[in-house]
């Protein structure tokens, strides 16, 4: 059984590592200006996302809207189905999937450097992807947007 407290935990964490992305993005990183920060910034974001999926799972299950399983993607799929509810677009989605995506990327990467101003990562098969200052903060804006929904919906 869930109990109450899980789900306030998770969002107190997500909260936590949301306000340490901002304030390094918009305190630290201007101070700085070392753009390895910014990939600091993304495991932060994504820990806040995460966080909050897993708050928004606890929280529907504890109210017996849905089952939760042990296999994680089996979970992320339910979430993406009761999402909608929480007044967040498949655009907003779409961010915060890729937001996970990336840091994810960034985990495994065996490789990344800086280039004009942006964060390449390499992947093991030579893939990259790039990582911008303005990335983040649309990244920011899209975890903010979704941390409140959830606090508005669970904490009524």
């Amino acid at each position: 059984m869930i109990t109450q407290e899980r789900y306030f935990q998770n969002l107190e964490q997500a909260q936590k590592a949301f306000q340490i992305a901002d304030h390094m993005t918009y305190i630290t990183f201007p101070l700085v200006k070392e753009k390895r920060l910014l990939l600091k910034v993304l495991s932060e974001l994504s820990s806040s996302v995460l966080n909050t999926i897993n708050a928004v799972l606890q929280y529907e299950h504890a109210w017996k809207r849905i089952q939760l399983c042990n296999d994680p993607r089996a979970n992320f799929e339910t979430f993406k189905k009761i999402v909608p509810s929480y007044q967040v677009t498949p655009e907003q989605l779409a961010k915060l999937i890729e937001i996970i995506r990336l840091a994810e990327r960034h985990k495994k990467s065996p490789f990344e450097f800086v280039k004009n101003d942006k964060i390449v990562i390499m992947s093991d098969n030579m893939q990259t992807e790039t990582l911008t200052l303005e990335k983040i903060k649309e990244f920011i804006l899209a975890t903010k947007d979704f941390l409140k929904k959830a606090n508005l919906r669970i904490k009524q």
